[in-house]
């Protein structure tokens, strides 16, 4: 029996041996050896840095620009962004082009450590070398410089180890760059290269899968960008599709709302609008008019929209027979700026009619509003940066989930009922953060 007991115990560390042994072999930086010698555009750096938005990850409440130290909740504990400054001791500041093309690409540090796939590299896999280098360029020649100490994650051990994240990398991690599809216009692929790489849309909007990972990244199934639950949130689905997404939607009203947080149809709330505000509204014309075109070409963009406008409910409320809870609390509390129609103002008050946010089937974003309010982002093409106060003190978790139904089943809307218990889920997250 002793001697059955040492050898597992000696298979067991070998086992573990070898398993580390594998994890701590670094991948390539794949990077093609003629863009080690040239100098980036940090010019356009910045501009890519914009593109992905960088900064909001990567930069605190009231702290340096990309000094790191955002929180994150994650399923096995909190982590923190780190500093991606050119410090030379706590940033990227000694890093050369091949090992920060690791980082962004491979989600691997300078000292051989993984990265969590919170940092979405399997996204940024697909950029490439060009645009690499020049992000590379402004991040270690124009960015000021910080001090500030990278912060230790608050996940215990033994989850905290991190070189079993190189079996989830070579399970999940695409580690090619985008191929351009000949059969489709320059325009296509630009959007195409912009939403799947560097503006990592399906980091927020594609489901993730039991390992936590992108369902799909390479945007070839109808699981890609479809909508999903994120922190309390539920990020739309992107996809023209006869039933939800963006089916009613134009390229024109995409670019607004990606523009200015707003279009005829729905306004951005949430971490959207900090996306906005941070990224999208400075990216050139001739970029947001390819992301349309890329989001309009995916799913069933030649089927006619399902949504068939009711006035029924206006005029239930106009002869005062609208009856239940949710139909007297819509009256008293949202009807003076949304209306009784459900359409608001444009570009001031949201329209709530045939709204995605507001019928897709997962109510959480729209309760996330109801009960904490919400404030359309302020940009130069759209300065003012109007706030929805939230209700959450005022009506509890029954009343909220009878005005989310009545909002979702009205003016043409068909969206499922609501129940208190999923209004108390998301109350108990908002007041988490």
């Amino acid at each position: 029996m002793r001697k059955a007991i040492k050898g597992v115990a000696v298979v067991a560390v070998v086992a573990v041996g070898a398993l580390w042994a594998f994890a701590s072999v670094q991948p390539s930086a794949s990077v093609n050896p003629a863009f080690t010698t040239r100098q980036g555009d940090a010019v356009h750096g910045a501009y890519l840095a914009r593109v992905g938005d960088c900064v909001a990850c990567h930069t605190a409440k009231g702290g340096a620009p990309f000094a790191g130290g955002l929180p994150f909740d994650t399923p096995v504990g909190r982590i923190y962004s780190t500093n991606i400054t050119p410090d030379q001791q706590n940033g990227i500041g000694g890093y050369t082009f091949e090992q920060f093309a690791l980082a962004v690409r491979e989600g691997v540090r300078k000292d051989g450590a993984r990265l969590y796939p919170a940092m979405p590299f399997t996204s940024y896999a697909k950029v490439s070398d060009a645009d690499l280098l020049d992000l590379y360029a402004y991040f270690t020649s124009k960015v000021p410089a910080s001090a500030q100490a990278n912060r230790a994650s608050d996940i215990v051990w033994p989850l905290s180890v991190r070189w079993p994240l190189a079996y989830w990398s070579r399970v999940f991690h695409d580690d090619t760059r985008y191929v351009a599809d000949t059969s489709k216009s320059v325009e296509w692929n630009r959007g195409a290269y912009l939403v799947q790489g560097l503006a990592h849309c399906g980091a927020c909007h594609t489901p993730r899968g039991a390992g936590f990972e992108e369902k799909d990244l390479s945007g070839k199934t109808d699981v890609y960008l479809s909508g999903s639950s994120l922190d309390g949130t539920a990020p739309i689905n992107l996809r023209s599709a006869a039933t939800g997404g963006l089916v009613s939607w134009s390229n024109e009203d995409i670019v607004a709302s990606l523009k200015t947080g707003r279009n005829p149809h729905s306004s951005v709330s949430g971490p959207m609008g900090e996306v906005v505000e941070n990224s999208t509204q400075y990216l050139s014309d001739a970029d947001l008019a390819s992301i349309a075109v890329y989001l309009k070409s995916l799913g069933a963009a030649d089927q006619p929209a399902s949504f068939h406008a009711d006035d029924s409910t206006v005029k239930a409320i106009l002869a005062g027979q609208a009856t239940g809870r949710g139909a007297s609390i819509y009256i008293d509390s949202c009807s003076a700026c949304h209306r009784v129609n459900g359409q608001g103002a444009t570009r001031v008050f949201p329209s709530l009619v045939n709204n995605p946010m507001a019928t897709q089937a997962n109510p959480d974003s729209l309760l996330a509003v109801i009960l904490g309010g919400a404030r359309l982002p302020s940009t130069e093409s759209a300065p003012s940066p109007l706030a929805m106060p939230g209700f959450g003190w005022r009506y509890d978790d029954e009343d909220v989930a009878q005005l989310a139904t009545f909002i979702r089943s009205s003016w043409g809307n068909q969206g499922a009922v609501v129940t208190a218990d999923q209004v108390a889920k998301v109350r108990a997250k908002i007041a988490a953060n």
